[in-house]
């Protein structure tokens, strides 16, 4: 998730561990340490591109990571504050929380964490876009008024306790939602006849309203989106040719496999002029509707003296705002848009 939804949800346990002991300061740890584990971006700064992707929500978002860094940092803040209230075992058990919830967090996102590592298995349970409003500004209100309250006032427990209570439920709706939305894709490739390998679903950014299907057949990838406003169940989709055999004399490069890896086989490759792509799918397209057929997750490979090589492509923004008002014309179930 977004790093300010993490910093919430770190304040939040940080208070539920220990804010009736030493108050505001149990946010202000619990913050920090919902943003501890995402310092791992740092990597983009000395690794190459696709170690930096492996790198990222790696250890630092493992339940090792958790179990080790916490009695650290409990250490620390026990042994520098002037307030010994908390006491070690206190800051400890607020650290923890606010370390192992951060990934337990990110899990319910496509990129998804290592939270079992060393095992090399990424938890993604592609219920929740990593910024949803809905999610986080409901939590963060009831966070706010919580912090306004003395320690001492039990309306300040409660209150924190209610924005747990309504972010989780929410995060359960989506969980719900995806699995209510799911016959309505294979229902429709059903109804079309279009026999598919498999299927993966997820919402569409800033919402859980309108949700996009990945399906994978033998030579292509298909792209369809359903919306619970939409008047029909009919869905359309989009194909993607995988052209796989662009690149089979070089597939086996060390960083070309890598980067197939990390899709879980879920790209297409693409020829523009003289270059060519490999695009991941499962960050979806640039915009509901994409008549360049460019993705958010696009990779350029090319080879220098060294090499075969991957450069990440920054997704374009300059029609950001178009794109965002066709995304919510199509949440609002206008299909034709």
């Amino acid at each position: 998730m977004d790093s300010v939804t993490q910093i919430v949800l770190g304040a939040a346990v940080g208070e539920a561990a220990l804010g009736k002991k030493v108050g505001n300061k149990a946010m202000l740890w619990g913050a920090i340490a919902g943003t501890i584990p995402d310092l791992d971006v740092v990597g983009r700064y000395f690794l190459d591109d696709i170690t930096a992707l492996e790198w990222h929500r790696g250890f630092s978002h493992s339940l090792v990571f958790s179990l080790l860094a916490a009695p650290i940092f409990g250490y620390l803040i026990q042994r520098f504050s002037k307030d010994k209230s908390g006491g070690f075992k206190g800051w400890t058990w607020l650290m923890f929380l606010g370390f192992v919830t951060h990934p337990l967090l990110d899990c319910h996102t496509t990129w998804g964490t290592q939270f079992l590592w060393p095992l090399d298995l990424r938890i993604a349970y592609n219920n929740i876009f990593v910024v949803d409003p809905l999610y986080t500004i409901p939590f963060m209100i009831f966070l706010i008024l919580a912090m306004r309250r003395k320690r001492t006032d039990p309306r300040r427990q409660k209150l924190n306790n209610l924005g747990l209570v309504i972010s989780s439920g929410y995060m359960l709706l989506t969980i719900l939602l995806k699995w209510y939305t799911l016959p309505t894709f294979t229902s429709s490739l059903t109804n079309q006849g279009r026999a598919y390998e498999r299927i993966s679903t997820r919402p569409t950014p800033f919402n859980s309203i309108m949700w996009t299907a990945n399906v994978e057949t033998r030579d292509s990838f298909l792209i369809g989106y359903y919306s619970l406003l939409d008047e029909t169940k009919n869905v359309q989709f989009k194909g993607y040719a995988k052209h796989h055999n662009y690149i089979d004399s070089i597939k086996n490069e060390d960083q070309i496999k890598r980067l197939i890896h990390i899709t879980k086989d879920w790209y297409i490759i693409q020829q523009r002029g003289d270059s060519t792509y490999l695009c991941d799918l499962r960050f979806g397209e640039q915009g509901v509707h994409n008549p360049e057929n460019k993705f958010v997750f696009t990779n350029r490979i090319y080879r220098d003296d060294e090499g075969w090589k991957i450069e990440q492509i920054e997704p374009n923004t300059d029609d950001a705002g178009a794109m965002f008002q066709s995304l919510f014309k199509r949440v609002a179930g206008n299909q034709d848009n």
